[in-house]
């Protein structure tokens, strides 16, 4: 893990690691492109993150099909810049029945959502919505930097409720992230190591039960 962490550091690492087609590769550069311009004007990302693009932000998000190789639907909860939605729309774009929902409540996030889903032709539906107001069946659901765990489980409850698996993209203080969880709700889940970062991990949950009384 920590050798394919050194080695993602531009494009072409990326593809050899993430296993990605020239025609990846090139929807991502577009990509890159149109994020780099509208965060000019849209607080979208951190500007200093823009030059590890290909580590922090596309494989960050395109290692979670190698936990999910075989999920064709995918629900990302707060789905801001893209990450790891659209990043994920683009790896699955010629797999037939592939598609990710891409839920964000602000408006102008979802422009740029919307904008980036057109020019990629991407199979992705863009919602403005509160991600707990919505009810979509899906394989697995996803997030990134959307919350703590307690109220993530709050937004993501129905899609779980539905037998999707939750892969949801956390930090270093994972463990005591999911103790405090656990104060508010029956859950069960794993934590696999991040290969993009040597501090990120992965909550898998397997299953979210009965919210607790606090």
């Amino acid at each position: 893990m920590a050798e394919e962490r050194r080695r993602v550091t531009d494009a072409e690492s990326f593809a050899r690691v993430a296993k990605a087609t020239p025609a990846q590769v090139a929807d991502l550069t577009r990509f890159l492109e149109l994020l780099t311009a509208w965060n000019e004007n849209m607080n979208l990302v951190g500007p200093a993150t823009l030059p590890d693009f290909w580590n922090r932000h596309a494989w960050d998000s395109a290692q979670l099909i190698r936990l999910a190789p075989d999920a064709l639907t995918w629900a990302d909860l707060g789905a801001g810049a893209g990450f790891p939605g659209l990043v994920l729309a683009i790896l699955g774009k010629d797999r037939p029945g592939f598609h990710v929902h891409l839920v964000e409540s602000m408006t102008k996030r979802c422009r740029f959502l919307s904008e980036l889903v057109a020019d990629l032709g991407l199979a992705a539906t863009v919602h403005n919505a509160r991600a707990e107001s919505l009810t979509l069946a899906v394989d697995v659901v996803t997030a990134r930097a959307c919350a703590p765990l307690h109220r993530l489980f709050g937004y993501a409850r129905s899609y779980l409720a539905m037998d999707a698996q939750g892969l949801f993209l956390k930090g270093q203080d994972v463990v005591a992230d999911m103790t405090e969880a656990a104060r508010y709700w029956e859950y069960e889940a794993d934590v696999v190591p991040s290969l993009s970062d040597s501090g990120g991990r992965i909550v898998r949950v397997k299953r979210l039960g009965r919210a607790r009384k606090v």
